[in-house]
């Protein structure tokens, strides 16, 4: 039953994490970014990155649910916003699949320009807003509100989502060190083909958590 729990939390947060971080798409940027780095220096890039976008993300996803809380916002309500923001921007993403990818671009632009040593655009801007934006804060934030009642429930269900965020880790370091490997593999069409895809799946996503916040208002409020 717990481990039963704690795989459907897995499967609930890493296609929400996936869709919207994209990291097949990144990678193709983070390939242009680094043309002028050598391999290890890509890799430990990668690596950092990686690393951070873990801390931001399991911030945002023990954390983010709580805060908000804690100014007196009720769980239902944090879930129907929540679900609302990620439907908005999977719709947004499925309407105008190369927006985030530009978005992106013009986030990354400024390091590509910067030329020499990148170390120390790990955090900013490559992590935040480029890998792990405001989006993926307010996905994780959204999956946060979908824990159960009881301390062992919502352990269960916050350690089933953490490791769907070291997964997503993962990839995303292996994506971002294989990134000239990726940007051939994929090449433009098949970059639209991956964001309309994560899209939709990102937008059935946003519904269901917002179901999951609307049905106990509804059901309370018609009965007597």
């Amino acid at each position: 039953m717990i481990l039963s729990a704690g795989i459907q939390a897995l499967l609930l947060a890493f296609p929400a994490l996936f869709s919207i971080v994209n990291p097949l798409a990144g990678a193709i940027i983070f390939n242009e970014v680094t043309l002028t780095q050598t391999h290890q220096d890509r890799a430990a890039l990668a690596r950092n990155v990686a690393v951070y976008s873990t801390m931001v993300m399991l911030v945002a996803l023990w954390a983010g649910s709580y805060i908000l809380s804690f100014f007196g916002i009720s769980l239902n309500a944090l879930r129907i916003a929540g679900g609302i923001v990620v439907s908005v921007r999977a719709y947004e993403m499925l309407s105008a699949p190369e927006a985030p990818v530009q978005r992106k671009e013009e986030q990354a632009a400024s390091v590509e320009r910067s030329g020499g040593d990148l170390s120390g655009y790990a955090f900013f801007p490559l992590t935040m807003p480029f890998t792990t934006g405001p989006g993926t804060i307010a996905v994780a934030v959204s999956l946060g509100t979908e824990r159960p009642d009881g301390w062992l429930n919502a352990l269960v269900f916050f350690t089933g989502a953490s490791f769907a965020v070291l997964a997503m880790a993962i990839i995303i370091w292996i994506s971002y060190t294989t990134s000239d490997r990726v940007a051939g593999v994929l090449g433009r069409s098949g970059r639209q083909v991956v964001s309309r895809m994560a899209a939709f799946l990102l937008l059935g996503i946003g519904v269901q958590i917002v179901l999951s916040g609307a049905i106990p208002v509804l059901h309370s409020a018609l009965s007597p």
